[in-house]
């Protein structure tokens, strides 16, 4: 187990301890010196640290055990016990459908149980892409913990790259299914704001004008429209076709048009009951579309609703006001049965 240890110079006075550990030679990442400061891997004048943010001082002496890592492991332990829904895989990338539930790459309370973990175990730690960090391999773009369906992973740096450049170029065809509270009147339409992070909550976005918002692009096409019942004023169900790859985008987007998506915990409305008893967001990344970096194929997929989400929209089918054209043509490829006169 090599032992690093070093003396806060004068560059280095009042930075981030998980900052100053990942300037030392022989370091693992900063995110990978966070995890080990939780595991109490460090110390400070002899004392343990027991906080990523702490403060270094000029003259501190800090001590950090890194552990030797098994061949071919990495830092990050594989989880064999998370299933895979593998619907594309070759040398170079996977295409996986990510269930519910299932958070991308390690987090605060998440170390390894996540989709980072399980692509460890399939792959194993030196057969995946590392560009966008040790605690991230084969990580290519994310879906929020709660959204289910297609994400893209990939298995070396060079198609790590070259399917992130389809994203920034926007080219990478990302569609998702999302029922949204109310009647939306546009057969389709284009939001196009600032999304940045609320001042007010941490853990929300928002659409902003301010100088550090990022650009977002979200398009949606109405597949079905539902009538208002007794206790709500309707639903209706969207295609949402992503631009640009922000935060919570659709979420952000639809809560700005006041057409919030059912079940959402964070950015939703109503009751349960309101909510078709749904606890999480129906949104579900049902198409993606790409030609293949490597060998030029065009890959298309398609997903269907999961069963909570089939289910949901199933028991709205009394009240169905009709499907659009887009709606008979996308709801018929997943199998959601034959058009609603």
């Amino acid at each position: 187990m090599p032992h690093l240890i070093s003396m806060v110079d004068l560059a280095r006075d009042g930075m981030r301890l998980d900052a100053f550990l990942a300037t030392l030679e022989g370091a693992p990442s900063r995110s990978a010196c966070a995890k080990l400061i939780e595991r109490g891997a460090c110390t400070i004048n002899s004392t343990l640290a027991a906080d990523k943010s702490e403060r270094v001082a000029l003259g501190d002496t800090v001590e950090l055990d890194v552990p030797s890592a098994p061949a071919g492991t990495g830092l990050l332990a594989p989880n064999f016990d998370i299933p895979l829904d593998i619907r594309y895989e070759d040398d170079c990338l996977l295409v996986i459908s990510k269930q519910a539930g299932l958070v991308c790459h390690p987090s605060p309370g998440h170390l390894d149980d996540t989709l980072a973990n399980a692509l460890v175990a399939h792959c194993g730690y030196g057969h995946l892409g590392m560009l966008q960090g040790e605690d991230r391999p084969g990580i290519v773009h994310r879906l929020d913990r709660d959204t289910s369906g297609l994400l893209l992973c990939a298995k070396t740096d060079a198609c790590q790259q070259a399917l992130q450049d389809l994203i920034r170029l926007r080219v990478l065809d990302r569609r998702y299914l999302t029922l949204v509270h109310g009647f939306m009147a546009m057969d389709s339409g284009t939001i196009q704001t600032g999304i940045a992070r609320s001042r007010r909550d941490p853990l929300r976005m928002c659409v902003s004008n301010d100088g550090d918002a990022r650009e977002a692009i979200t398009t949606y096409r109405t597949l079905e429209r539902f009538e208002a019942g007794g206790a709500d004023e309707g639903y209706s169900l969207l295609e949402c076709h992503l631009y640009t790859g922000r935060t919570h985008q659709i979420r952000v987007h639809m809560r700005h048009g006041a057409h919030p998506l059912v079940g959402d915990q964070l950015y939703g409305k109503g009751t349960e009951r309101q909510n078709l008893g749904l606890t999480r967001q129906f949104l579900h990344s049902w198409s993606v579309a790409f030609d293949h970096p490597m060998t030029g194929e065009r890959i298309a997929l398609a997903d269907p609703l999961p069963a909570d989400l089939s289910s949901t929209l199933a028991s709205l089918s009394s009240r169905s006001m009709g499907r659009t054209a887009e709606g008979e043509r996308i709801l018929e490829r997943i199998g959601m049965g034959a058009p609603r006169a």
